[in-house]
């Protein structure tokens, strides 16, 4: 097996491309191994690596199916639901909190005592 090209951050020859940058270009990888390594060098730590693909074998992204929409909107749809209050929030719930905001930041001035 023949060892993968590296090429230097930023110097990586055309018809190479990253998952993101075939992304935007409307491609996938389409099955294809990687072709080629970038590697940016960092300071007292190893080289951040990305993976290039060819983009002459690279296929056209698959079109969304009404199925996949549907399944989209459900999974988006649970994001939404607050899992303490169970009412959608009508925002996707941070992942730091867990909660929608009025349950984790509870308002002292609505509380009975105060009244």
């Amino acid at each position: 097996m023949a060892a993968l090209p590296v090429f230097r951050w930023r110097l990586a020859p055309d018809g190479y491309a990253t998952r993101r940058q075939l992304r935007a270009r409307g491609l996938r990888p389409g099955g294809q191994c990687v072709a080629a390594t970038v590697e940016r060098p960092r300071r007292r730590r190893e080289p951040l690596v990305a993976y290039l693909y060819r983009v002459d074998l690279a296929k056209p992204v698959r079109p969304m199916t009404p199925g996949r929409w549907a399944a989209l909107d459900k999974a988006n749809a649970a994001r939404r639901i607050c899992p303490a209050c169970r009412r959608d929030a009508g925002y996707i719930i941070p992942a730091s909190l867990g909660t929608c905001v009025p349950c984790a930041y509870p308002d002292p001035c609505d509380s009975p005592r105060s009244v």
